[in-house]
């Protein structure tokens, strides 16, 4: 019998001005912050979070991949070396 282990590998990138593209693009988008809160599943006080760049530690990629879904988007961040 042989046991799995499992190993976990985090990467983190520093993207400037992220908040700012993803303010831009959701006034572009015309829908109301609640109704694309909603649609990403999280606050509006999170998303002004966001938006002003006051993430506590690190925005989380499933977090900015719904927020691309959402608004349509694509914000260019990728985690190939």
């Amino acid at each position: 019998m042989t046991t799995k282990m499992k190993v976990r590998r985090t990467i983190e990138r520093e993207v400037p001005g992220l908040g700012q593209k993803i303010k831009k693009a959701r006034e572009a988008d015309g829908r109301s912050l609640e109704s694309i809160c909603g649609e990403v599943g999280i606050s509006r006080v999170y998303w002004y979070d966001i938006e002003g760049e006051r993430v506590r530690g690190s925005l989380p990629e499933e977090t900015l991949r719904k927020i691309e879904k959402a608004l349509n988007i694509d914000l260019g961040v990728n985690f190939d070396d």
